[in-house]
């Protein structure tokens, strides 16, 4: 009965949008395919098919409603077998009046170096715009999120539920870890008619029952700077945090960065070549301590690596040759900065004398037939025989991916 009574639920959510009456509509429909050796010596597949509608419901002038949802049907060669899940994605009101704008509900958030908070999160945020910039200052809460997409894992226990089997029946193994996020964001699209600034102040405090607790503020500042074909970005974070691990009360200070080097080269069709680098700090004893996001998603096409304590090297080079046709060309390597925070795929256990993992390489065609319609396919390979954290014997991994991408406005 209760299985009956939440796919109802989630039947009415989808056509509730269409009984209140929208004014625009949108449906994404995507489905994913892809074959690896990632989890084990044998090949893997898995499929997903993503359905995901949209609503949007102008109010006066000013305010406007937008909706959004989505429901996952897959299937992995593996333990896992079948699997379907529902997501709220977006139920976000926005409201302007002047120079200034309140937005409440479900919306989208990123620092500006992206990756200390970025994603979807519930609360309010109000801005207001200027001749000396664009401030804003906002709070939200993590506890109703679909934990894979929020990526909460700065404790070990956040990280044994993020990685628990999800049970519809029980709710608190599909929620997100329980925190608060506040910042206050300065932002300048042409300081000086120079700079593209961006400035915040972030707090993340811990409301779960944990018995390691991790609270964390950020200070951080990016800067764009374009120059002809060029375009230079700089920006860095530091972080204080106090956290309680199993009863021992402790400060930390860490360090974030992040560099890059954009070239649009002189061809006749789009061509951009860019270098960029990131860093955040791991545990050094006695100075400080592992850089930890709030939001600590994956990067990496194929290792897909915690970005804590990491530093990752890249270059990337994307070939636009007609409106249809798009072709991209990745290698990054990836270097552990201390020898205990990261402890996935490919470190040897048992000589952790190695920094560098390992660099992967990855290629990706994108074409687009149509306005409404994308087809990419995505390939490449880790090789950690480039690094030194791996046993001699370690195997490349490697990865072949199809998605098929439909879109209707």
């Amino acid at each position: 009965m209760r299985a009956i009574r939440r796919k109802i639920f989630f039947i009415l959510m989808f056509l509730m949008p269409f009984i209140l009456g929208a004014q625009d509509f949108g449906l994404v429909i995507s489905q994913y395919s892809g074959i690896d050796n990632k989890r084990n010596d044998d090949t893997n597949f898995e499929y997903d098919a993503d359905l995901l509608p949209s609503f949007e419901f102008l109010l006066g002038d000013s305010g406007e409603l937008f909706l959004s949802a989505g429901i996952t049907l897959g299937w992995k060669n593996n333990d896992d077998g079948f699997f379907w899940m529902p997501e709220l994605l977006n139920a976000e009101f926005s409201w302007r009046q002047g120079n200034a704008e309140i937005r409440a509900g479900r919306m989208g958030y990123a620092d500006p170096l992206g990756f200390i908070a970025a994603g979807l999160f519930d609360g309010a945020r109000f801005s207001y715009s200027s001749t000396a910039g664009i401030i804003s200052i906002g709070a939200w809460y993590t506890g109703l999120l679909y934990k894979k997409s929020a990526y909460i894992t700065m404790t070990d226990a956040e990280q044994d539920a993020y990685t628990a089997e999800v049970d519809l029946a029980d709710p608190q193994t599909y929620f997100a870890s329980r925190r608060l996020l506040a910042s206050l964001d300065w932002e300048h699209p042409s300081a000086a008619q120079l700079l593209h600034l961006k400035a915040a102040l972030t707090a993340q405090f811990d409301l779960t029952d944990d018995d390691d607790t991790y609270n964390s503020q950020y200070i951080t500042l990016k800067a764009s700077i374009p120059f002809n074909r060029l375009t230079f970005e700089l920006g860095g974070s530091l972080e204080t945090a106090e956290l309680d691990i199993a009863g021992v009360k402790d400060t930390n200070i860490a360090l974030a960065g992040d560099a890059g080097i954009y070239w649009m080269l002189p061809a006749n069709f789009d061509s951009l070549l860019s270098l960029t680098a990131r860093y955040l700090s791991g545990n050094t004893l006695g100075i400080g301590g592992a850089f930890i996001p709030l939001t600590n998603g994956f990067y990496g096409d194929i290792l897909k690596a915690k970005l804590s304590s990491l530093s990752v090297l890249s270059l990337n080079y994307t070939m636009r040759f007609t409106p249809a046709f798009t072709l991209g060309l990745n290698a990054s390597h990836f270097i552990r900065n201390d020898m205990v925070t990261y402890k996935a795929y490919p470190v040897n256990t048992e000589n952790n004398a190695g920094s560098s993992l390992g660099t992967e390489f990855f290629a990706q065609l994108v074409w687009s037939p149509f306005s409404d319609l994308q087809i990419n396919l995505g390939g490449g390979a880790f090789l950690p025989a480039l690094g030194n954290a791996a046993s001699s014997d370690e195997k490349p991994w490697w990865s072949v991916e199809l998605s098929v991408v439909f879109a209707l406005f």
